[in-house]
């Protein structure tokens, strides 16, 4: 199995930073993406980010020029520093990755951290 512990939400002011991590531990042989969704309250879940394991990304419109996913391969970890926010960027933000394991190829989740950008 694949597990996922984020860090790094709270309380920001509007125009403020934050800095997200997500680490995946357990018997990993491959990871082939890591990235971060968000679900902000009444809302569906959406795409934040993602970044390949190759180094590629791809970002939601809205956080472009805002937001930066990285990734470290050794540490199985993926960041996402986030600036200038919004208080339409309040959500709980998850991680997740798609991993090959003893399980075969799957997708985990993270259990979420909230973000919340006062005006």
């Amino acid at each position: 199995q694949v597990q996922l512990v984020e860090s790094g939400g709270g309380l920001v002011q509007a125009g403020g930073s934050l800095r997200l991590s997500c680490a995946a531990s357990g018997t990993i042989f491959s990871i082939n993406a890591m990235g971060w969704y968000r679900r902000a309250p009444g809302k569906q879940r959406e795409l934040v980010a993602t970044i390949t394991g190759g180094g590629g990304t791809n970002y939601a419109d809205f956080v472009k020029g805002r937001f930066t996913i990285s990734s470290d391969n050794a540490k199985n970890t993926v960041y996402l520093q986030m600036n200038t926010l919004k208080p339409e960027d309040t959500a709980v933000y998850y991680c997740y990755t798609d991993a090959r394991s003893w399980a075969g190829r799957r997708e985990y989740w993270g259990q979420g951290t909230q973000v919340t950008v006062s005006s």
